[in-house]
């Protein structure tokens, strides 16, 4: 599904005690040691180092410091500027990534860019925070993967930040 941000967000006040804040190379090592499901997040940007030094990634962070969601431009384009979004799980329903889907989106439109935001037809939660950050539905299709890296000439199924394989065509 592919989104584009079209109407205001819903509006959320940021829990006490935790700041909405743009990413700095200092927080390099936060980035580094989020849940190993995170990583996908700053590899677009060739590690923990390269998006923290971006000024492409907003961050939730409580009083110690700590990261609790980040959110990212994954892909960067002429026109659109693609949004990626992390929630450590326990402090998801908290409208921390919301808070920074936000200010990314801010950015981004200051830039001179639309925010545009791709998600699986079965991720609802990333649907719903599509949509409660002002994207709307621009239009659905079919994405296809393709095997590889090739171990001993055959094919391997690839994976994608969901966890789940991705088919891989042509095997034998």
């Amino acid at each position: 599904m592919v989104w584009t941000l079209q109407a205001e967000p819903h509006r959320t006040p940021t829990p006490r005690g935790l700041t909405v804040r743009r990413l700095e190379p200092r927080d390099a090592r936060s980035l580094a040691v989020l849940d190993s499901d995170a990583s996908w997040i700053h590899n677009a940007w060739g590690g923990p180092a390269g998006l923290a030094s971006s000024g492409h990634g907003w961050a939730a962070v409580d009083r110690a410091g700590e990261l609790l969601a980040v959110a990212s431009t994954h892909f960067r384009g002429t026109l659109y500027e693609d949004v990626s979004v992390f929630t450590r799980p326990d402090h998801r329903r908290l409208h921390l990534g919301l808070a920074c889907v936000t200010a990314l989106c801010g950015d981004i439109t200051a830039r001179g860019h639309r925010p545009s935001w791709n998600c699986s037809t079965l991720n609802r939660a990333s649907r719903l925070l599509a949509w409660t950050a002002g994207f709307r539905l621009v239009r659905e299709y079919v994405h296809h993967a393709a095997g590889s890296p090739a171990r001993n000439g055959r094919p391997t199924p690839g994976r994608h930040p969901s966890g789940k394989a991705a088919a891989a065509f042509g095997a034998r």
